[in-house]
């Protein structure tokens, strides 16, 4: 009897579909399930690339759809970066892109070249708010409170002199005369695309900044070291708050605090919210049963509008999400 316990667990252990952390390039030759789109016929597979600052919520809405859903589907999630996900996404790599910013002028060109045009056959949904948080080493007693204008120009290179090394005695005559170790996500992501267009005003960063590809790597910088600062999605603040501190911005009227209830775009925190979005490839929720499904639960009350809170988002108002689902439906 214990032998064949044994043998049941294992068959089910294979049997289980598991959310990829990797990029996949198959997103245009998987397995097509046409036709009607009850979930016990629904197969394939589908595939999602792009932001790691959208990661953990598409990865939690796909893990749900697939315990809750009981189908055959399989969801592999990636985290590449938006740049990188856009780069799989254009030439039909993916069903689904991530992107902690809007699509480019450029990027939407690219897809017109091979004959997609962004609003019919590539569909834009937003599907929260973040909120941009700098974070510092638990020990920083000085810089937990800072203006946008501080965080600005601390990070602008030649603000304070032309090797860029700034103390933050620079910032504050009264905090240490220690030099600042200035980190971020690299170019690859939408974070590092918001800071450095909408933050910086396409200003050269500081020289001295190390940009990194995973923000886990940004953590561990962070807490390892009393004189960094970093900047990334609240969602990946959230998750280590107990190994980092959020600086409060003061936008004008009082420190702020990066929180749910703060960020949006007409609220305390709305200098540093930004949109997060999935663009979906509607050729292929046309073609396959299971992307078109899957699009559908990311837009239910029961897919990012529920799950966005728990990642460290603030979600859209239900009537968006509402819209999203009447837009996608128009697609059949």
């Amino acid at each position: 009897m214990f032998k064949k316990l044994i043998s049941l667990l294992l068959v089910a252990g294979l049997s289980m579909s598991v959310v990829a952390c990797g990029g996949s390039e198959a997103g245009s030759k998987t397995e097509q399930t046409t036709g009607n789109s009850q979930n016990e016929e629904l197969s394939g597979s589908v595939i999602v690339d792009g932001s790691g600052t959208v990661y953990p919520l598409m990865a939690h809405i796909a893990e749900e759809y697939m315990i809750n859903e009981e189908n055959g589907v399989s969801v592999q999630v990636g985290r590449a970066g938006s740049s990188a996900g856009f780069k799989k996404f254009i030439p039909g790599e993916l069903d689904f892109s991530d992107a902690s910013r809007a699509i480019k002028d450029e990027e939407v060109a690219q897809l017109e070249e091979r004959g997609l045009k962004l609003g019919e056959d590539v569909l834009e949904f937003k599907l929260a708010l973040d909120g941009l948080t700098m974070v510092i080493n638990k020990d920083n007693d000085w810089a937990a409170e800072m203006t946008e204008e501080e965080v600005i120009n601390m990070y602008l290179s030649g603000s304070y002199r032309e090797d860029d090394k700034v103390l933050w005695s620079d910032i504050r005559t009264e905090w240490p005369e220690e030099e600042i170790k200035f980190y971020g996500p690299n170019e690859n992501h939408g974070t590092y695309e918001f800071f450095y267009e909408k933050i910086l005003d396409e200003q050269e960063m500081v020289k001295t900044a190390e940009l990194q590809q995973e923000y886990s790597t940004l953590v561990d910088l962070v807490s390892n070291d009393k004189n960094a600062i970093a900047f990334f999605g609240f969602g990946y603040y959230v998750n280590n708050s107990d190994k980092l501190t959020a600086v409060e911005i003061d936008f004008g009227e009082g420190p702020v605090e990066p929180t749910l209830e703060t960020i949006g775009e007409d609220l305390p925190y709305a200098g540093f919210t930004r949109p997060v979005f999935t663009y979906l490839n509607a050729q292929y929720a046309k073609e396959k049963s299971q992307v078109f499904d899957f699009a559908k639960y990311v837009l239910s009350p029961e897919g990012a509008s529920r799950l966005a809170g728990e990642n460290g988002f603030a979600p859209l108002p239900e009537e968006q999400y509402a819209e999203y689902l009447k837009q996608l439906e128009e697609i059949k």
